[in-house]
């Protein structure tokens, strides 16, 4: 792994009539941060995660209740996973896909590095007052701090 986490990776998009081989930076994201919404949905991101969210990112619900911030070479290759489930899988794969497209929101960061949160999710994740921002290596994701402590509780062997 190189200098700030950075990474080359080789990736090979799957299901395509061309193979097509490209190289991307991949970001890692690591670490907690506990956060307070403001009164209009938004909270701001920690400031080694903020870089990587100045042009357009995507905001999604995400596995156990909890959103998921990508960003755009992220959310692609998320795109592109749930577009071969879609398209190669049985209906239930299908409307999962479905639901996850149309939960997506593009977001932007502004200038004082707040995130804004649309309703819609911050209802879906439960989320005011104090909530945990968590980097899950090629994601982040945004908790309610009370789900979230519960599951940091959780012995490693059960979590």
């Amino acid at each position: 792994m190189g200098q700030n986490g950075i990474k080359w990776l080789k990736v090979v998009q799957k299901g395509s009539p061309l193979i097509e081989r490209k190289f991307c930076r991949l970001t890692w994201f690591v670490g907690a941060y506990e956060h307070a919404l403001d009164e209009k949905g938004r909270v701001v991101l920690p400031s080694k995660f903020r870089k990587h969210f100045s042009d357009n990112s995507y905001l999604s619900v995400h596995d156990d209740g909890c959103l998921a911030l990508w960003t755009a070479e992220q959310f692609e290759s998320q795109a592109v996973k749930r577009l071969e489930s879609d398209q190669e899988g049985a209906l239930l794969d299908r409307n999962l896909a479905r639901r996850w497209a149309a939960s997506v929101q593009e977001v932007k960061v502004d200038s004082q590095g707040r995130l804004p949160i649309p309703l819609k999710l911050r209802e879906f994740a439960n989320l005011s007052g104090e909530i945990v921002i968590n980097g899950v290596m090629n994601r982040v994701e945004i908790w309610n701090k009370e789900k979230w402590l519960a599951i940091d509780s959780m012995p490693m062997d059960v979590a």
